[in-house]
């Protein structure tokens, strides 16, 4: 009888990565190429403006050797990757704390470090949550601090269940007064991969997510999904400054399929969602403001 594979919590019982400091002169440039990614009609922000909400994704952005990918694309080690075997890694949400917004074309600081560690079991096997924290810093203060969690599992294991094929012509149905659609085409993952240093071949090689990942088709990225959300109070509410913001993201959206970004205003906060015709909540956050 073959031995129970050792559980996740074992590989990262001596694990504690030490806190990274980087830099960024926070150009206008990406923020230039991801507003026309959207389709807007002049940049979402220039040099001197504030930054939106989870715009510094599209900064402090790591280009690594090609021989350091792993088959899947993603880096086969680094600071905050857990050491488990045959690592395979879904982005599962997180938070932010904004004290005051970055401002573009001034040098900014970022503060990496190891937040939390967390096995669970779920409905697909063991998992391992990894929890990273940033502190954001200009001009010698605080801006915003943020946390991201990952969760990692070892192998194939039993992977969630996805849809075998997809309905692109379905649209999802409006909840709230607040809404953007969009369809995602192959290009639009090619340019927002390019724009956030993301070479996950779930994104743009069909083959490798049908037969190696299980997925019906190539996967959207979760962090365009958080990016839609936020576009809605961007758009609706521009007055209003966000003070935090969490959001999750619950079941992958797919290329082709209809994307309905849906938001519900309130007495300082929204509500907000991600749907398609299959899903209501592919991702949610919420946004409080100042």
């Amino acid at each position: 009888m073959p031995a129970s594979p050792a559980p996740l919590a074992s590989y990262v019982e001596t694990w504690h990565p030490d806190p990274v400091t980087d830099g960024d002169a926070l150009p206008p440039g990406p923020a230039a190429a991801l507003s026309a990614l959207l389709d807007l009609p002049d940049a979402a922000a220039t040099a001197g403006d504030p930054l939106p909400p989870l715009w510094q994704w599209l900064y402090f952005l790591h280009w690594p050797p090609q021989q350091a990918l792993g088959p899947d694309g993603h880096l086969r080690d680094a600071r905050f990757l857990p050491p488990v075997p045959s690592r395979r890694r879904m982005f599962a949400g997180g938070r932010c704390t904004i004290s005051e917004p970055l401002r573009l074309a001034e040098p900014a600081e970022r503060v990496s470090s190891l937040a939390a560690v967390t096995p669970k079991q779920g409905r697909s096997g063991e998992l391992l949550f990894v929890t990273e924290r940033q502190e954001f810093r200009q001009r010698g203060r605080t801006c915003l601090v943020e946390e991201q969690d990952i969760v990692y599992r070892s192998g194939d294991g039993s992977a969630p269940r996805h849809p075998a094929t997809l309905d692109d012509s379905a649209v999802p149905e409006a909840e709230g007064p607040w809404r953007l659609r969009l369809r995602p085409d192959e290009t639009l993952l090619f340019r927002f991969s390019a724009l956030t240093a993301n070479a996950h071949r779930i994104h743009y090689d069909t083959p490798y997510c049908r037969d190696v990942e299980g997925y019906p088709g190539l996967v959207v990225h979760g962090p365009l999904l958080a990016l839609l959300m936020l576009e809605l109070v961007r758009r609706n509410a521009p007055e209003r400054e966000v003070r935090s913001l969490s959001y999750r993201l619950h079941r992958p959206a797919f290329l082709g399929e209809h994307l309905l970004a849906d938001g519900t205003p309130s007495d300082g906060h929204a509500r907000l969602h991600i749907a398609t015709h299959r899903e209501d909540r592919h991702a949610s956050a919420e946004v409080s403001f100042t």
